[in-house]
This record gives C-alpha cells, sequence and structure tokens, in this order.
C-alpha cells in the first residue's frame, strides 16, 4: 500500500491519503472516485505521549476506570514551558523560546500567504491575520461571526467561510457544544479551539517570561495545551469518541465533553492552579445531574502530582497523566 503526503517535513497538520497505487493519486481527478479504496488519516502536531515515548491512551483509561501515572509528572515552570513549546517539531527543536516564536510567526505567515491561496481563492486574504488575531482574543468564548466581523470589517458570511479554510488548514477546529439533542449540537454556535497551544500564545503575544510576571494570559493558553493533547489521544485510541464543551441556561459550564459510542460521558475542566477548591466542582457537579447513568467520571487537571478523589466520580488529577503510563 503506498501512502501519499499532503503535509511537509515539519510534521504540518494535515492529512495522509491512503491507497492502492501511488500513481494512481498523482492523476488530479482521481481521488475523488476512489470511495472504498482510500483512507483519510489526520496528522496532528507531536503528542506529548510521542515526545516522552508513552503509547498509553488517556482517554481509553478513563474510561476503563483508570488513571495514568505521570510520567514525567511536570508542574509549575516546567508544565508552563511545555505548554507554551506546544507540538510542531521544527519548533520544539529550537533551542529558546524567542526563535520557536519566530519560528511560529513564519509559519503562520507561510500557511496564509501559499496554502490558503492555493486552496480556495479569498477576496480580502490580507484581513485573514486579522482574523486569526480576533478569533485568539475571543478564545474560550462562544463564536459570534458577525460579532468578529464588525471588529475586522468582514461581514458575517465571509467570517463563516474562513474559519472554514482556516479549519481546513489545521489551525483550529470548531468544537460543538454538548447537548442530549443531536440536532441542538449542529445548530448551537461552537466555540473556536486552536490546534496547537505554542501557536495561540503567538497569537496573542503570551510568552513564557511574560506568564512568569502575570498569569492572567495563561489560562486560555494551557486549555488549548489540554485540547490539542485530548483531539490527539481521539485520534490514536482503541474507542471511538468525540469532543464537546458544555454550558447550559444558567452558565454552568465545562471545558471539554468525550463521548464515546455507547454514549458514556467523561467531563473535563482545566485548571491552571497547584489547589482545586470546592467552587471547581459547580461544572461537573451540574453535569453529572444533567447527564444521569451516562456521566462516567468528571476530572479537574491541575498543576499538580496528586490523583484525589472529591466524591461522586469525580478526580482532581495531574496534567501530566495526559502523557501517563499505566500504573502496576
Amino acid at each position: 500500500m503506498a501512502i501519499k503526503k499532503t503535509v511537509d517535513e515539519d510534521r504540518r497538520p494535515g492529512r495522509f491519503l491512503l491507497t492502492g497505487s501511488a500513481n494512481l493519486m498523482a492523476l488530479p481527478t482521481v481521488a475523488d472516485s476512489l470511495a472504498g479504496r482510500m483512507e483519510t488519516l489526520h496528522l496532528l502536531p507531536l503528542s506529548q505521549s510521542e515526545l516522552y515515548g508513552n503509547s498509553a491512551n488517556w482517554i481509553d483509561a478513563a474510561f476503563a476506570g483508570n488513571v495514568l501515572y505521570p510520567a514525567p509528572a511536570l508542574i509549575g515552570d516546567e508544565l508552563t514551558k511545555t505548554v507554551f513549546r506546544g507540538g510542531y517539531p521544527k519548533a520544539v527543536a529550537r533551542s529558546t523560546e524567542r526563535r520557536r516564536m519566530a519560528w511560529s510567526r513564519q509559519y503562520m505567515n507561510s500557511i496564509i500567504q501559499r496554502d490558503v491561496r492555493d486552496v480556495v481563492h479569498i477576496e480580502k486574504l490580507s484581513q485573514i491575520p486579522h482574523l486569526l488575531q480576533a478569533l485568539a482574543q475571543y478564545y474560550g468564548q462562544i463564536c459570534n461571526y458577525s460579532r468578529i466581523g464588525g471588529q475586522i470589517d468582514l461581514d458575517q458570511k465571509s467570517i463563516a467561510r474562513y474559519i472554514c479554510v482556516l479549519e481546513s488548514m489545521f489551525l483550529l477546529k470548531r468544537l460543538p457544544v454538548f447537548s442530549h439533542n443531536r440536532l441542538k449540537r449542529l445548530v448551537k454556535a461552537p466555540k473556536i479551539q486552536f490546534i496547537d497551544s505554542g501557536l495561540l500564545a503567538v497569537l496573542r503575544d503570551v510568552s513564557f517570561s511574560k506568564v512568569v510576571k502575570d498569569r492572567s494570559g495563561y489560562g486560555s493558553i494551557l486549555e488549548t495545551f489540554v485540547y490539542s493533547e485530548l483531539l490527539k489521544h481521539t485520534s490514536s485510541a482503541e474507542g471511538d469518541y468525540q469532543l464537546f464543551y458544555y454550558r447550559d441556561h444558567d452558565q454552568y459550564e465545562v471545558d471539554f465533553i468525550i463521548e464515546n459510542a455507547a454514549g458514556h460521558i467523561l467531563g473535563i475542566d482545566v485548571k491552571s492552579g497547584a489547589t482545586v477548591k470546592k467552587d471547581d466542582l459547580r461544572g461537573l457537579r451540574r453535569l453529572a445531574g444533567a447527564i444521569g447513568t451516562g456521566f462516567k467520571s468528571g476530572f479537574i487537571l491541575y498543576d499538580g502530582t496528586e490523583t484525589i478523589s472529591l466524591g461522586q466520580s469525580v478526580w482532581a488529577v495531574p496534567i501530566s497523566s495526559l502523557w501517563g503510563v499505566e500504573q502496576d
């Protein structure tokens, strides 16, 4: 079986097309007629499990009732540096933060000037950098196309179209809201999630050196990091999983919902601190009540080293368990 890559040597997110013939894929119109004979695999930036050589899947383990043991256990500044490093091999290989950020800026510029232009005709290509900046600032909020467009002089339809293009470039993804009603999942506004925490940090002009002095800009970068790791685990897991976010009419929120094929649910909240407070459980408790028997477990991923039971199938778990190993 031949593999045709649509990604370059720096492991840019993209697709592998698996077919029975490399020569066949060289014909420009043939790929559209290969139903049943072609498989598309998404290639994401490196996961921390790949970087540390660990093969355990966090999501599979969580649905099996297990928590992975952090290996290595990173906390404080070491965890923060890992978050800002991201997962692109070319960025990871650079020895200083300044060089990593410079590479990230060049990479995004290359995506806009070369790939976006090649994939689709966009009249206002110069607005794409402004759109990326706006989306980075709106991170964590429900996506309001008209509100974003009003800030960068683009109409709502153009914003929606350009976001689709950026999604096809594997810079970001739209995260749907969780609902028992599957139609509502489609029609309710998604959240925008960036694929790589290092890229988001550059777009938001937040660096490790700045966070050491002021952590106010760190939470969204950390949430992106966790989302990216979970997304990578869904692509390598034995089970079939979907990612969502949760927000109800009373504004109770859970950062991430993972649903398996049987309809069972994991809830995950991300906290940048080294302690977990009672108020941190509000969203997960509300979610558990709304889901009922379908609620498998809730997790608060925090900047610590201990796995702590918080009662009612909710656990405080180290963020570094995401690249952990099975406990003996």
